[in-house]
C-alpha cells in the first residue's frame, strides 16, 4: 500500500512538471511571437513611409525643375529658341525622368496665321494640330489656342511640336488651375502624341506672365511616372529592396485605371505556402498614404512582401522547440530523481535514529558552512554579473603595482589584448603619465598607497586607434597591515570624450562655414598679442565686410547669401597662410589675425591679396555675381592702437574705406577715431533732435527764366543744436542714413514744407510749388505712400503744389519696381523731378520710362559753364534731351550773370542759386515774397554771348 502512494506521488509531481513546462513554453511563444509581430508592423510602417516621403520628394524635385524654366521666362524677355535649349539641356540629362521641356504660347486665333508661318520657318511644314482619338489632325478654327512652341529635345518629340495642348482635357484642367492659382500644377495620365506606347505620363504647367500682368502661355514638363520613381527610390537606396511592395497611383482613387508605378507583380502578394504555426501570425501589412503635388492629389499603397512563417517568426518557433524539449527533459529527470530521492529517504529514516544524537552538532556545523559558503557564492556571482553587464572591469596589481589580473571581457571592451598589460605596471604603459597635473597627483597617491579615483588617460589599442580610459583602485593589506597591491576597476570613455571634442567645437566654430567664432577668435587674438611681445614683430588684424551683400540676399534670397559666405570663407582661407586666423565675427563681417615671421614681412600685399580672392565671380544658381570688400587693418604695436581695442579700430578702419567708395582698404589712424567718436556725438545727439524741435527748414527759391518771377522753392533741413550751434547737412545726413533716423527726419521736412507752403499760399503769397528731397531710406520705405497722402490731407496742399525730388542712384539698381512705384507716386498728383541729373550712372533710355516732370541739372556743370566747352555742352544737351521728353529743367548753383544768361539762351526754364538768394529762414523766405522780388524778365534784358 505505501508502495503504491509513492508511486502515485512520483507521477503526480512529473504530470505538474510537464504541464508547467509546457504551459510557461505556450505563454512565452506567444509573448515572443506578438513581439515578432510588432517588430515586423513597425519596419513595414517605417520602409513604407520612408518610401512614400522619397516619392514626394521625387515630385517635389520635379515641380521645382518646372519652377526654375519657369523663372527663366519671368526674368528674360524675349527668350529665344537657343537660349531655351542652353538652359534645358543639362537639366534633361540630370532628371532622365523628364521626357520634354514645353512653353505653350498663348495664340489669339488673329494671330494663328503669323504664328504658323513662324513654326514653319523654324521646321517646315508645321501647322496648328491636334491630337484626337490617338490621331494628329490639323486644328479647326478657335478664339484661342495653346501651342506648343518651345520644345527640347526636339527629337523624339516632333509630333508634339505645334500640338494645341488647350483641348486636351487634363491639360486644360491643370492650366485652368495653374492660371488660377499662380504655380505650378499637374494634370491627369495623357497619352502622349508622341508615345504611342501608351506609358504613363503627366504634364506638370506652370504659367508665364509678361508686362502689365499679359499671359504670354505657360511652361510645361513631360514627365515618365515610371522612370521618376524607379529613380527616386534607386537614389534613395530603396529600389532594389523588395520587402515593402508598392503601387502608386494618380488621384484619391485606386484602381487599375490610375495606376503608375508598381515595383512587383500581382503574383508576388500572394500568401507563402501554410505553416502548422500560422494561426500564429498575423494578417500582411498594408498600408495607403495619399500626398499632393502639383495641385494633384497621389496615392501610394503599400504591402508587405510576403515571406516563409519561418523567416519571420524564427525566434518564437525555437523557443517553442526548445520549451518542448527542455519540459520533456525535466519531466525525465523529476521522476527519475523522485524514485531516487525516495530511496535515499527510506534508508536515512531507518539509520537517523541511531546517528541522530551524535551527529547533531555536526550537522549544525556543516550546515553553517554550506551557508557561509553559498552566502560568498552567491555575492562573488553578483559581482562577476554586474561586471559583465557595465561598461567596467576589473584589475588587480602586485606589491610592485604590476598587473596580475584582468576579468570582466577586458579585451572586448578595451580594444587591448590582456597579455600586452599582464606584468607591467601603469606607469610603463601610458607614457608621459608624470607629464600632467592629475597624473602627478595619481602618482603620489599611489606613493601614499592612499585610494585614487577617475584617473583619465588615452592609448592606442591593438588597431592603432587612439581611445580613452578611465580607472579607481584601492590598496589591499594584509592581516598584518602590510601593503599587497591594489585592485580596481576601469572602463572605455572614448564616445564620451570625443562628445566632449564636438561640443568644444561647435562651441567655438561658427556653423556655417566653419571658422572660429568670436570666442575662440578672442583667444586666437590673445595669442598672437602675447607672440608680439615675445618676438617684437607685429600684429595686424584686418576686418573684412563685403560689398552688396544685402543685395545678393534681396534678390536671391537667404540660401545663396549662404553660399556666397561659405564660398568668401574658403577663399579667405585659401589665400592667407596656416598659421593666420580667419573668423567669422557677424553677418557679412570677417576678422582675419596675421602675424609677422623672420621670414614673411606683413605687407599691403596681402591685404590686396585677399581683396582679389574676394573679388572673384561666383556662380549663385544660373547668375555670376561680383562681390567686392572693404577692408580696415589696425597694426599692433602702434601709436593709439591697444591690444584690446584692435578689432575696434580694424571696425573703424573698414568704415572709413566703405566712406571712401568700397572695394579698398584703409590702415586705421588717430584721426579715425575722433571721426568716430564725432559720428558717435551726433547720432547720440540725433536721435533726441525730433522730439526737442531743433530742426528747421530754410527755403531757397526757385526763379521763372522767362518771368523773372518765384515760382517755387526747395526746402532744405539745418540743424539748430543747442551746443553744437547750427549744424550743416553734411555732417548729419550720412548718419541719419546709415541709422534709418532719416525716414522720421524726412516724414517732419515734407510735412513742415507743405504746412509753410499752405500757409504762404493762404496769406496770398501765390500758387508756388514747395521741393522736398526724398532719401533712399524713405523711397523704400513701405509707408512712403501713405505717408505722402496723409501729409497732403493733414496740410490740405494741392498735390501739384508738392514737387518730391529723387536722385538717379535711387533707383537705378532695380529699374522695374522703382518705374512701378514712381507711377504710383505720379498717381497721387504730385510733381517729381530728379536731383543732381547728369552726376549719375543711369541710362538716358530709362528717362522715357519714368513718369518725371523736371530735371535739375547739377551745380557741379553750372559752376564752369561760361569757361569750360564740356561742361557748356553737356548742360546743353541736357536742356535739350529734357525738352524733348517734355520735362522742365532747373539749373542749380546759379552764381553769376554770366552762367544766367547762358542758361537763359540754351532754353533753360528756371534757376536757383546764390545769384539770386541763399536758403533763407521761413520768415526771411516770406518777406521775400511779400516785395515780390525776381529777375527781370527775358524780353528785357539784353542777350549776351557766352563762348
Amino acid at each position: 500500500m505505501p508502495r503504491r502512494r509513492l508511486q502515485l506521488s512520483l507521477t503526480l509531481a512529473a504530470a505538474l512538471t510537464l504541464g508547467g513546462g509546457l504551459a510557461t513554453t505556450a505563454v512565452l511563444t506567444v509573448a515572443v511571437n506578438r513581439l515578432e509581430i510588432d517588430n515586423q508592423s513597425l519596419a513595414f510602417e517605417q520602409g513604407a513611409n520612408v518610401r512614400v516621403a522619397a516619392l514626394r520628394q521625387g515630385m517635389d524635385d520635379a515641380v521645382e525643375v518646372l519652377i526654375v524654366t519657369n523663372q527663366l521666362f519671368a526674368t528674360v524677355q524675349p527668350v529665344t529658341r537657343s537660349q531655351f535649349h542652353d538652359f534645358t539641356t543639362p537639366l534633361l540629362l540630370r532628371n532622365p525622368y523628364i521626357k520634354a521641356f514645353n512653353f505653350h504660347r498663348a495664340v489669339q486665333d488673329s494671330e494663328r496665321a503669323e504664328f504658323e508661318a513662324g513654326l514653319q520657318r523654324f521646321r517646315p511644314g508645321t501647322i496648328l494640330r491636334e491630337n484626337v482619338d490617338g490621331k494628329l489632325v490639323p486644328a479647326p478654327r478657335r478664339p484661342h489656342y495653346n501651342v506648343v512652341d518651345y520644345l527640347e529635345p526636339m527629337q523624339g518629340n516632333e509630333p508634339a511640336f505645334g500640338l494645341n495642348v488647350g483641348e486636351n482635357g487634363e491639360v486644360a484642367r491643370a492650366l485652368a488651375r495653374a492660371h488660377a492659382s499662380g504655380r505650378a500644377s499637374a494634370s491627369g495620365l495623357l497619352r502622349l502624341a508622341q508615345d504611342p506606347s501608351g506609358k504613363p505620363s503627366f504634364e506638370v504647367v506652370m504659367p508665364v506672365y509678361g508686362p502689365a500682368g499679359r499671359l504670354l502661355g505657360d511652361t510645361a514638363i513631360i514627365i515618365d511616372v515610371q522612370t521618376l520613381a524607379r529613380a527616386t527610390l534607386a537614389r534613395a537606396g530603396l529600389l532594389e529592396d523588395g520587402s515593402v511592395l508598392l503601387t502608386m497611383y494618380i488621384g484619391a482613387q485606386t484602381g487599375a485605371a490610375a495606376m503608375v508605378y508598381a515595383n512587383h507583380d500581382a503574383a508576388e502578394t500572394a500568401a507563402p505556402a501554410a505553416s502548422p504555426l500560422r494561426w500564429l501570425a498575423r494578417p500582411g501589412a498594408h498600408e495607403v498614404d495619399r500626398f499632393v503635388a502639383a495641385g494633384q492629389t497621389w496615392t501610394v499603397e503599400a504591402h508587405a512582401a510576403p515571406k516563409p512563417y519561418l523567416a519571420d517568426h524564427l525566434a518564437s518557433s525555437l523557443l517553442l522547440a526548445g520549451g518542448l524539449l527542455s519540459t520533456l527533459l525535466l519531466t525525465a529527470f523529476v521522476q527519475a530523481a523522485g524514485q531516487r530521492t525516495r530511496k535515499v529517504q527510506e534508508l536515512v529514516r531507518e539509520r537517523t535514529a541511531d546517528l541522530k544524537l551524535t551527529n547533531q552538532r555536526l550537522i549544525d556545523d556543516v550546515l553553517a558552512r554550506k551557508r557561509t559558503e553559498k552566502a560568498l557564492q552567491e555575492s562573488e556571482q553578483r559581482f562577476r554579473q554586474l561586471v559583465a553587464m557595465s561598461s567596467d572591469w576589473y584589475w588587480e596589481q602586485d606589491e610592485r603595482l604590476r598587473f596580475v589580473a584582468l576579468t570582466g571581457h577586458f579585451t572586448e571592451k578595451s580594444g587591448i589584448a590582456v597579455g600586452r598589460i599582464l606584468g607591467r605596471t601603469r606607469a610603463e604603459i601610458v607614457g608621459g603619465l608624470a607629464d600632467s597635473d592629475a597624473g602627478r597627483e595619481h602618482i603620489a597617491a599611489i606613493e601614499a598607497r592612499e585610494p585614487f579615483k577617475n584617473l583619465e588617460y588615452r592609448l592606442l589599442d591593438d588597431n592603432g586607434e587612439e581611445r580613452w580610459y578611465c580607472v579607481s583602485g584601492q590598496p589591499m593589506f594584509d592581516d598584518s597591515g602590510r601593503f599587497t597591491g591594489y585592485r580596481g576597476t576601469g572602463s572605455d570613455i572614448t564616445a564620451r570624450k570625443l562628445t566632449e571634442q564636438r561640443v568644444h567645437h561647435v562651441a567655438q566654430h561658427d556653423v556655417l562655414t566653419g571658422l572660429p567664432n568670436r570666442s575662440l577668435l578672442q583667444d586666437r587674438l590673445e595669442q598672437a598679442v602675447a607672440y608680439a611681445n615675445r618676438s617684437g614683430h607685429p600684429v595686424w588684424v584686418m576686418l573684412i565686410d563685403l560689398d552688396r551683400f544685402k543685395f545678393v540676399n534681396d534678390s536671391m534670397g537667404h540660401k545663396a547669401g549662404d553660399v556666397l559666405l561659405m564660398t568668401v570663407a574658403a577663399r579667405l582661407r585659401g589665400s592667407l597662410r596656416d598659421t593666420d586666423t580667419v573668423a567669422r565675427l557677424s553677418g557679412d563681417e570677417f576678422v582675419v589675425i596675421l602675424s609677422q615671421h623672420e621670414d614673411q614681412p606683413l605687407t599691403g600685399d596681402i591685404v590686396q591679396r585677399v581683396m582679389d580672392s574676394v573679388a572673384q565671380p561666383v556662380m549663385l544658381g544660373p547668375k555670376e555675381f561680383f562681390v567686392t570688400c572693404s577692408i580696415g587693418v589696425a597694426a599692433y604695436p602702434s601709436d593709439g592702437t591697444p591690444a584690446e581695442s584692435l578689432i575696434e579700430h580694424a571696425d573703424i578702419a573698414m568704415y572709413r574705406a566703405k566712406k571712401l567708395g568700397r572695394n579698398n582698404f584703409q590702415f586705421y589712424t588717430p584721426a579715425m577715431n575722433e571721426e568716430s567718436l564725432e559720428r558717435v556725438r551726433i547720432e547720440s545727439a540725433l536721435r533726441n533732435a525730433l522730439e526737442r524741435n531743433e530742426f528747421v527748414l530754410h527755403y531757397q527759391p526757385q526763379v521763372d527764366l522767362k518771368t523773372g518771377q518765384i515760382v517755387g522753392m526747395e526746402a532744405l533741413i539745418r540743424w539748430k543744436h543747442p551746443e553744437l550751434g547750427m549744424v550743416p547737412p553734411t555732417r548729419f545726413i550720412g548718419v541719419a542714413e546709415d541709422t534709418g533716423l532719416i525716414v522720421p527726419i524726412g516724414a517732419w521736412v515734407m510735412r513742415t514744407a507743405c504746412a509753410q507752403n499752405k500757409a504762404w499760399q493762404d496769406a496770398g503769397l501765390g500758387n508756388l510749388r514747395v521741393a522736398v528731397n526724398l532719401s533712399a531710406r524713405q523711397f523704400s520705405a513701405a509707408e512712403l505712400l501713405p505717408g505722402i497722402e496723409q501729409v497732403l490731407a493733414e496740410t490740405g496742399l494741392e498735390p501739384s503744389c508738392l514737387e518730391l525730388e529723387l536722385t538717379e542712384s535711387l533707383f537705378m539698381s532695380d529699374v522695374t519696381p522703382a518705374v512701378d512705384l514712381l507711377h504710383r507716386m505720379k498717381s497721387l498728383g504730385v510733381k517729381l523731378s530728379i536731383d543732381d541729373f547728369g552726376t549719375g550712372y543711369s541710362s538716358f533710355s530709362y528717362l522715357s520710362r519714368f513718369p518725371i516732370d523736371v530735371l535739375k541739372i547739377d551745380r557741379s556743370f553750372v559752376n564752369d559753364i561760361t569757361h569750360d566747352a564740356n561742361d557748356a555742352a553737356i548742360v546743353a544737351s541736357i536742356i535739350t534731351l529734357a525738352h524733348n521728353l517734355r520735362l522742365s529743367v532747373i539749373a542749380e548753383g546759379v552764381e553769376t550773370a554770366e552762367q544766367l544768361d547762358y542758361l537763359r539762351q540754351q532754353g533753360c526754364d528756371e534757376m536757383q542759386g546764390y545769384y539770386f538768394s541763399r536758403p533763407l529762414p521761413a520768415q526771411d523766405f516770406e518777406q521775400l515774397l511779400r516785395q515780390r522780388r525776381g529777375l527781370a524778365a527775358l524780353e528785357d534784358e539784353p542777350q549776351v554771348a557766352v563762348a
